[in-house]
């Protein structure tokens, strides 16, 4: 049997983000629903976020959200929202594959760098940051809008 090589995909339309939802919720269970995804997925792409996918026949192997900013403290840099791969998948290289073309996705918007946030409990993609050129350079607080 021919298994079809993997290839990057944008995921431009409603119908291609809806597909994506199950690996989403891998990384953001908080969504709650395809529906719940697929309405902010709009919203956030009238903003700038891009949803683009690493996929293998009709299977979403990775996932990535990203937008272009700009600010004081980095310039104009490609921020990831959204980093995952397949729990099934995972150590296969599609994390570093993914990773990989986010940046050449940078250098080719005029990006001066790539920033994203994890958890501090994500020791396993700290480890895979670092392996990746990625440094800790911050240490972000959050909290609620009321004291």
């Amino acid at each position: 049997m021919n298994v079809p090589a993997a290839r990057f995909q944008r995921i431009d339309d409603e119908a291609q983000a809806r597909r994506c939802y199950p690996l989403m919720a891998q990384l953001r269970p908080q969504l709650g629903s395809e529906d719940a995804f697929a309405a902010r997925w709009r919203r956030l792409a009238e903003g700038g976020y891009r949803l683009v996918a690493l996929v293998q026949g009709e299977c979403v192997l990775a996932l990535a959200g990203y937008r272009v900013q700009e600010n004081l403290v980095h310039g104009r840099f490609l921020y990831v929202d959204d980093l995952v791969t397949d729990a099934d998948a995972r150590r296969a290289g599609h994390g570093a594959w993914l990773l990989n073309r986010l940046k050449d996705e940078a250098r080719l918007l005029g990006c001066e760098k790539l920033v994203l946030d994890t958890p501090l409990s994500n020791a396993l993609g700290h480890r895979f940051y670092f392996r990746h050129g990625l440094l800790a350079t911050a240490l972000r607080f959050s909290g609620p809008t009321e004291l």
